[in-house]
């Protein structure tokens, strides 16, 4: 079992920054991989960044150049920096922890970000 616990989401305006922090309570946090993935209203939830264990990284097109998603395996901790905000931005992000498409996979609670124009 793994608990994940989101923190820094809030209210910006459009081309400010935010940082999202994601803390695991977990004795194996170096050897699973992570992600942030997001929600909108109405919509599906996509994935926004994922680390690996080794700290290969992958993004969604729409947020290259501007968010960048890092680890701290001292802290048992995922980041996801988050630069430009765009309204389109706006949503509930979600620490991921494994994958979606295997049976190691847990979420956080998730954390709202808004992004004004």
């Amino acid at each position: 079992q793994v608990q994940l616990v989101e923190s820094g989401g809030g209210l910006v305006q459009a081309g400010g920054s935010l940082r999202l922090s994601c803390a695991a309570s977990t004795s194996i946090f170096s050897i699973i991989d992570m992600g942030w993935y997001r929600q909108a209203p109405g919509k599906q939830r996509d994935l926004v960044a994922r680390i690996s264990s080794g700290g290969t990284t992958n993004y969604a097109d729409s947020v290259k150049g501007r968010f960048t998603i890092s680890r701290d395996n001292a802290k048992n901790t995922v980041y996801l920096q988050m630069n430009s905000l765009e309204p389109e931005d706006t949503a509930v992000y979600y620490c991921n922890a494994g994958s979606p498409r295997s049976a190691f996979n847990y979420w956080g609670q998730g954390t709202q970000v808004t992004v004004s124009s």
